[in-house]
């Protein structure tokens, strides 16, 4: 039933679905308010660190675990067309496992726990990615021999439980180039070689370096400088490895889309890509917004335990590129989402609210319409027309 939905979606239109992460609550709520006037579905990306089960504390975003998260989403989303999405699940995906030093059968079984309570929630689309390890970072076939034990795991899990899952699969970091086709071809081979070797459902998803890379607030992976710059050995690189990917009958799934162009975004659907994923851009997208309105209204305290609470966490030091000329005010908004929900930014926030509503503003509607406008910018390239 999932996938002939996403079929039926991807058949009506050129199109590319979005994958949305979810940032905080009020990237979520704009999420449900967007879905509810589309017709496509959406993905809600969550990765291990924003949103794990409560045996892995849960992750940073809004004190949902796995389990309040789903029934929060799947309670307001009467049309259905959200689907949960696990991004990134695996072995030491959770910065607990990392601090832990798990080994690596502790760490499998720490991602198969994770992924059971996915399941058992309601995740719908399940990304297995075992590319990172303790010890450096993995080679193809160790990526791909665990990749099978949690493909099987996931598989078996479903049916056990009388889910209907699709599977994501690529060992996927960010890197400024694409992947070569060669790459590629021997990956999906692999995966569709095990799929029919023990009767499993096809994965769905294949995750794509097409040279798309976050950094700081702009994206600089070497597909904008293909169409910037008209380098024809690139666009055939690229152009290969999608026609690589369907060839094994895969979706193609974009990570790390934040920050392109509209006339980057609006070609997406032409070159065949199925799906893409946007995060960072909406978190932004929201403290810009809480800035603004502090600035607008007075609201020092709010503003100045955010961006002191967001600089000390130091969550904004994988975003830097080398050499960076950012600032330490640039440096907090890149990483104010991931401290929202700690206890001095919440207590800042409840007086900025206090004093809002004596002036009949609502300031979480005023964040969700901000990040609600950033994701429309998607919805309109990607082909995802509204009902009005």
């Amino acid at each position: 039933m999932i996938r002939e939905q996403l079929e039926r979606a991807l058949c009506e239109g050129r199109r590319t679905l979005l994958g949305i992460g979810p940032m905080s609550k009020n990237c979520v709520d704009a999420t449900l308010r967007i879905a509810e006037r589309c017709k496509a579905p959406f993905f809600l990306i969550a990765s291990r660190r924003q949103i794990d089960s409560e045996e892995f504390g849960g992750g940073y975003v809004n004190h949902w675990n796995t389990e309040s998260f789903a029934r929060y989403v799947t309670e307001r989303n009467p049309k259905q067309n959200i689907l949960l999405s696990r991004d990134h699940g695996g072995p030491w995906q959770n910065p607990l496992e990392v601090q832990r030093g798990l080994s690596v059968s502790e760490a499998m079984r720490s991602a198969k726990r994770s992924y059971e309570s996915d399941i058992a929630s309601g995740f719908r689309v399940i990304h297995i990615d075992p590319s990172v390890s303790h010890q450096g970072v993995p080679g193809i076939d160790t990526v791909l021999e665990r990749l099978f034990e949690l493909y099987d795991f996931c598989c078996e899990t479903a049916a056990k439980l009388g889910k209907e899952i699709l599977i994501e699969v690529g060992a996927e970091e960010q890197r400024d180039s694409a992947n070569s086709v060669e790459e590629l071809d021997y990956f999906a081979s692999r995966v569709g070689q095990f799929c029919l070797k023990n009767r499993l459902q096809p994965a769905s998803f294949v995750v794509i370096q097409t040279g798309t890379r976050v950094v700081e607030t702009r994206n600089v992976g070497v597909l904008q400088s293909w169409f910037e710059e008209g380098s024809q050995p690139l666009q055939k690189q690229i152009l290969d490895l999608l026609h690589a990917a369907q060839k094994h009958g895969f979706w193609i799934k974009q990570h790390n889309t934040d920050y392109l162009p509209d006339d980057i975004l609006a070609l997406h659907s032409n070159l065949g890509i199925h799906a893409a994923n946007v995060a960072p851009e909406f978190a932004v997208a929201e403290t810009q917004a809480i800035l603004k309105i502090c600035r607008e209204h007075g609201l020092r305290r709010f503003e100045e335990t955010l961006l002191s609470a967001s600089y000390a966490s130091k969550k904004w030091e994988k975003w830097m590129v080398d050499g960076t000329n950012a600032s330490d005010f640039d440096r907090s908004v890149i990483a104010a989402h991931y401290v929202f929900s700690t206890p001095e930014v919440e207590a800042a926030k409840l007086e900025a609210v206090s004093i809002l509503e004596k002036k009949n503003i609502s300031l979480d509607l005023r964040l969700v319409e901000a990040v609600e406008a950033s994701i429309e910018r998607y919805v309109r390239n990607f082909g995802l027309q509204a009902e009005y």
